[in-house]
């Protein structure tokens, strides 16, 4: 009888321990589905260094960037997990300002507004790897 007690009081503590490690999913499991996302930006044909692009979709978290020195980039979704949520998306690319714009001020971003405060950039972000380079221009 005390060989059953034990048996019955380890297996209230080891079976649902057990179970509970099958039952946790995957990390990220929640996360729709995302594909990866990087290209070049420039303007006037040369590369844009340190601008963050950030992919807007109709639905769910928005995915950024920032360009290196060449003017690549490639997005990210949350922490160390890479791309953009698959559908269509607005694109927005500013100039992170490095300082705070002082009172009465606006701060002007030297890449144009059809690109970033009234963009008119749209892509759609599909399912594995997306290259997506952005020519701007100046005028």
């Amino acid at each position: 009888m005390k060989f059953s007690k034990k048996l019955l009081l380890a297996l209230m503590f080891v079976v649902p321990h057990i179970l509970s490690v099958g039952c946790g999913g995957s990390a990220g499991s929640d996360q729709p589905k995302l594909g990866t996302v990087s290209g070049v930006v420039t303007m006037d044909g040369q590369p844009l260094a340190d601008v963050i692009i950030t992919f807007n979709p109709t639905q769910g978290r928005p995915s950024n960037g920032k360009t290196n020195a060449e003017g690549k980039y490639e997005l990210g979704y949350l922490r160390d997990t890479k791309g953009a949520v698959i559908g269509s998306h607005t694109v927005s690319i500013t100039t992170p300002q490095d300082a705070p714009t002082p009172p009465g001020k606006t701060y002007k971003d030297p890449i144009p507004a059809k690109y970033n405060s009234k963009t008119t950039l749209k892509e759609e972000v599909k399912t594995g790897d997306n290259l997506i380079n952005f020519e701007l221009v100046s005028k």
